[in-house]
């Protein structure tokens, strides 16, 4: 099983269209990349607040990105903003139009991240952020691009769910494989 394989989750495999399961890889990478960014440039942070040139700016950039990239690839993944637990314990038609209501609000805040979104990145070429006078538009590029992943996976999940109905049984995942104790424990030499 390849890294890209096991990067995409296999559970609600029904809502997922094939075709987006490498968008799913690239973002998790992404999330991945980013989260390493922040944790390196809070370290940085620290050291040129300690030589007396703070550089601010750039881990607000990572964090900012990492948080609207996480919540894109949450929705795929069914992780975040969705409440499972109601929509888990009905079934038949009150199910489906629980899933679809969920659906249907966070299609709702996709748009407005997507309007909202864009509106703020336009406003933002006319504010620059200290000191690096970048326009603070950089930053609210991630707000837009974020509904827009969202509404797409929003919108996978309503067709599929409608196509193939939203309660299915996943199969369970394979346990992981744990070498046995006496393979671990043993000494070179066959001593114990």
């Amino acid at each position: 099983m390849t890294v890209a394989e096991r990067l995409v989750l296999k559970r609600q495999r029904h809502l997922k269209w094939r075709a987006l399961d490498s968008l799913e890889t690239v973002l998790m990478v992404l999330c991945g990349l980013l989260l390493l960014g922040f944790c390196s440039t809070v370290i940085f942070d620290i050291i040129t607040r300690e030589i007396g040139r703070p550089w601010l700016w750039l881990t607000s950039t990572f964090f900012i990105y990492a948080i609207f990239t996480g919540t894109a690839v949450a929705t795929r993944r069914n992780d975040h903003l969705y409440l499972t637990a109601i929509a888990d314990t009905l079934v038949g038609t009150a199910r489906t139009i629980v899933e679809i209501a969920t659906r249907v609000v966070v299609l709702g805040v996709a748009i407005c991240f997507i309007y909202f979104g864009w509106l703020n990145f336009l406003r933002g070429f006319s504010s620059f952020r200290m000191p690096s006078m970048t326009p603070i538009a950089s930053l609210y590029a991630a707000i837009p691009i974020c509904g827009v992943l969202v509404a797409l996976f929003t919108v996978e999940q309503l067709v599929n769910g409608l196509r193939n109905g939203f309660a299915h049984d996943d199969p369970p995942e394979p346990p992981p494989h744990v070498a046995p104790i006496e393979s671990i424990a043993s000494a070179p030499g066959g001593r114990r």
